[in-house]
């Protein structure tokens, strides 16, 4: 595993190369387009919306991002029905209740006219921030990364509300007053559609649809997310996860679990993939029943085979990850 560079200032990088070393070493590996969008997002200070099947590595390029970047993190995973309390803020109202009857005890709310009680039962110290909030009203000089997950999963109303917040990047609480960022936050929203995001979201944001690497890609980033794994096992398993996926799955396997695989067969003192070990393994890459009926009715014993073909021509050729793919983890 390659060690984080030293963070840097995000909004101050220079160039397309930048962005692609740092991510590089950070443990990501893109290709050129996602680099070049990234660097426009964070020069012009737009969100970037990253589109894509599950498992392509979208999530962690936000993740990787904070990483490089030395700023925090904040997650906002949506799903079916979230709204302003779950994604903004919400009241402490247990608190809340406590120091009133504390109040009362002491004799101090009889003492309080209503206007001072609302205040200081409605003040920051009672606020619970959410992650949109706590992005917003972040004091840090290091830009947060603020990681909008699978917006596709929520409803109209909230991704009304979503673009009014990225679009001011500020937020009222009727109690306290407007929340503004000073320091303006790095946004990646992602989304695996499922639904069509509105085109009022997309035109704020910048976009780049992420897909599933290239077998020389893929091959690459697994001997960089397992250094155990030989050159030849990872080229391996690539090229039979891109063979796996092309036979019509119900959830094709995404990068993550390619490594997976790939860590199960060497666990089991794999230096080349063959039909026992990946039968044997499959678990570790499909998940549902369907998947892998489908993959051993396909011929799983010709996939061995191909995939093991095509890494010796790889080899002889001397090429491992040569070609453009759009993912990288």
């Amino acid at each position: 595993m390659l060690k984080p560079m030293s963070a840097v200032d995000l909004r101050a990088v220079s160039s397309v190369e930048d962005v692609s070393q740092g991510l590089r070493d950070n443990s990501y590996l893109p290709d050129e387009a996602l680099a070049t969008t990234i660097y426009l997002s964070l020069r012009l200070k737009r969100p970037l919306l990253l589109e894509g099947e599950p498992g392509v590595g979208k999530t962690e390029v936000a993740k990787v991002i904070a990483d490089w970047g030395g700023g925090r993190l904040i997650r906002l995973q949506c799903y079916e029905g979230i709204d302003a309390s779950q994604a903004v803020y919400e009241w402490d109202y247990a608190r809340q209740l406590m120091h009133l009857r504390a109040m009362e005890a002491t004799g101090k709310a009889r003492s309080t006219n209503e206007a001072e009680l609302s205040g200081e039962l409605y003040s920051e110290r009672f606020l619970v921030r959410r992650p949109l909030l706590e992005a917003i009203a972040s004091t840090s000089g290091t830009p947060a990364v603020l990681l909008v997950d699978e917006v596709d999963r929520s409803d109209d109303e909230f991704e009304a509300f979503l673009l009014e917040v990225l679009s001011d990047y500020a937020i009222t609480v009727p109690e306290i007053g407007t929340f503004t960022a000073g320091n303006p936050p790095v946004v990646v929203i992602t989304s695996n559609r499922t639904r069509d995001v509105h085109d009022a979201l997309k035109r704020r944001c910048l976009y780049h649809w992420v897909e599933h690497p290239s077998a020389q890609r893929e091959a690459q980033i697994i001997r960089l997310r397992a250094p155990e794994v030989t050159e030849t096992l990872a080229r391996e398993v690539a090229h039979a996860a891109e063979a796996i996926r092309s036979v019509g799955l119900y959830k094709p396997p995404g990068v993550a679990e390619t490594i997976d695989w790939a860590r199960a067969l060497n666990l089991l003192g794999g230096a080349q993939l063959d039909l026992a070990g990946a039968s044997a393994t499959l678990g570790a890459l499909l998940k549902y029943r369907e998947d892998r009926d489908r993959v051993l009715e396909h011929d799983l014993a010709e996939i061995v085979s191909d995939a093991g073909t095509a890494a010796v021509r790889e080899s002889e050729s001397g090429s491992i990850g040569s070609e453009p793919a759009s993912a990288g983890l």
